[in-house]
């Protein structure tokens, strides 16, 4: 039986008494990638957060790789990454002082041309001797995925990859994931609310609500389980059900 690369067993978080992740257990199947979708509010960041050891489970388990990323989590540091919009690099770094720091971190061989690897493939050229600080949303955001790209991962988890980008990024990106998917095997676990880029991107999907997994399934099931045409109106239909 072939290891799954995410594992999350009846994992709950609570906060001052509030149960924000509720018994969630799912898994990633090597080479997929997954969506965990759900409204604001619904547990996606914390259950990312405790997937990534940077946040203990009050119960349950969560595995990247085979391993406890509560107890091991530096046994395979190397080999997964993450990005977020919302998390910033150092502001007074340029663009090339940040994922050179970041590479260093990983020990990437060769650095100085993976980062231009990433350049051309994000189309950061004019941005790689600005001042993070400086750049737009959107360009932010694409430092951030060459941030999380910088040492070739295995695992990848994104939250809400193409947030601040511009529709000419977001294809690119979206493109750039999926071909990088099939000629390397990574493994994707990202939220998003654009729920075309899932339907598009996903194999699988995994929806929270109110902490606990709602539904989860391929986009092409969903739809259908639920009697919808697309999935953004599954999504809808399954948050009003639950209010």
């Amino acid at each position: 039986m072939i290891q799954p690369a995410i594992l999350a067993q009846h994992l709950s978080k609570s906060f001052d008494g509030h149960e924000a992740v509720r018994n969630v257990s799912f898994s990633v199947t090597q080479g997929h990638i997954c969506g965990l979708i759900g409204g604001n509010g619904a547990g996606k960041t914390t259950t990312i957060a405790m997937l990534l050891g940077l946040l203990i489970p009050t119960r349950g388990k969560a595995c990247i790789l085979g391993v406890d990323m509560t107890r091991r989590r530096h046994q395979i540091l190397s080999r997964i990454n993450f990005s977020s919009p919302y998390v910033d690099l150092p502001q007074r770094l340029t663009v090339t002082q940040n994922l050179t720091v970041y590479g260093r971190l990983y020990n990437v061989v060769d650095l100085a041309r993976r980062i231009k690897e990433l350049a051309e493939a994000l189309n950061l050229h004019d941005q790689l001797g600005q001042p993070y600080g400086k750049l737009s949303a959107g360009q932010k955001s694409r430092v951030s995925i060459a941030k999380a790209l910088i040492n070739r991962p295995e695992v990848l988890l994104l939250d809400e990859p193409t947030a601040s980008m511009d529709p000419e990024s977001a294809h690119r990106l979206r493109h750039l994931l999926m071909d990088y998917r099939k000629e390397n095997g990574l493994t994707i676990l990202m939220t998003s609310h654009n729920m075309s880029e899932l339907e598009m991107m996903c194999d699988h999907l995994i929806v929270l609500d109110h902490g606990r997994v709602a539904t989860q399934g391929s986009p092409g099931s969903l739809i259908e389980q639920h009697d919808c045409s697309s999935l953004e109106q599954m999504f809808i239909k399954l948050v009003r059900q639950t209010r």
